[in-house]
């Protein structure tokens, strides 16, 4: 039984209101029992939200009634319980941090290239494939023969771009690239940096990576392993289907088997990949709020891990 819709949505467009758009929007996702996050500023608009498919859909509409939103896009999901533990709209200097000004991706991102169009354009060993994407997304899933930038936030990519052999101008012509992310918010971003460094042939997917496991038959996929989300799902796969991945309640990393494993996993305190950046006293003090947290749970209070006991997120969300 699939009860909970989720939505995922962004669009780069001048709000220079935002900050008074947050309370409204608050309170309408509450009164329509939809839950996630919702990042607003001054270039536009990123989420993603779940709930029952009425209230979903409300607050897509409610969206939508705002002429600069009307052509807003969306991806869904369904899943058998909600994702989200409960509602956040926060006020953002970037919907997506690159930290460098004056990049548009209203008037710079690349060309877009349709999922069914993707695999084609990959094949061209001219072209330069580049996943945009932290380094623990990349490590359990990417497209065949892209580039790993090996980068822990999504601002470090800037800085990549300018030293990586594969992009340097070879006999005066620098080469054609193509980029892609989870759902595109990046890529358009990225994009538009690099045209905005002197490229004139960049790509990107669009849609993400998202739309082209919703799209894209598994027989005829170029995709190799899960796609991670940043949500209670962790990962999915061709069709979106929720992954086998667990997650760290610490570092909010995805954790495979030999992960869950590993004597340095500890439900809530660590696992093998933050273990050793935390002190003892963290450690302990993580215990106890997972103490607390599961005699919550026994006790059946509703949405536990989105009150004030749940383990902290040490890693920033990444989008």
């Amino acid at each position: 039984m699939t009860d909970f819709l989720t939505a995922a949505f962004y669009k780069f467009v001048d709000l220079p209101d935002f900050a008074a758009l947050r309370d409204p929007l608050l309170a309408f996702c509450e009164a329509q029992q939809v839950k996630g996050i919702i990042l607003l500023a001054n270039e536009g608009i990123n989420s993603t939200i779940a709930g029952p498919e009425a209230g979903v859909r409300s607050v897509l509409a409610y969206l939508r009634r705002d002429p600069r939103l009307a052509d807003l896009q969306h991806k869904e999901a369904w899943s058998t319980k909600s994702p989200f533990y409960r509602m956040k709209v926060r006020l953002k200097r970037e919907i997506v941090t690159l930290g460098v000004p004056d990049v548009s991706p209203t008037q710079m991102a690349g060309t877009y290239v349709k999922p069914q169009d993707w695999n084609a354009l990959i094949a061209d060993p001219e072209v330069v494939l580049i996943d945009t994407r932290n380094d623990y997304e990349v490590g359990i899933g990417t497209f065949a023969g892209a580039i790993n930038p090996d980068i822990k936030s999504f601002a470090q990519l800037p800085g990549w771009i300018g030293a990586a052999p594969e992009l340097q101008t070879v006999s005066g012509k620098k080469p054609k690239v193509a980029m892609f992310c989870t759902g595109g918010i990046r890529c358009e971003k990225s994009t538009a940096y690099l045209r905005a460094q002197g490229f004139d042939e960049v790509y990107h997917l669009e849609g993400g990576i998202l739309k082209y496991l919703e799209t894209i038959p598994e027989a005829q996929s170029l995709w190799q392993g899960q796609c991670f989300v940043f949500d209670e799902r962790v990962s999915v796969g061709h069709g979106l289907v929720p992954g086998q991945h667990g997650l760290c309640r610490a570092c909010r990393q995805p954790l495979d088997d030999a992960d869950l494993a590993s004597p340095l996993f500890e439900a809530g305190v660590s696992c093998p990949k933050c273990h050793a950046t935390t002190r003892e006293t963290q450690k302990n003090s993580a215990r106890e709020r997972q103490r607390q947290w599961e005699r919550a749970k026994a006790r059946g209070e509703q949405d536990p891990i989105g009150q004030r006991l749940a383990p902290p997120k040490t890693t920033p969300k990444a989008q």
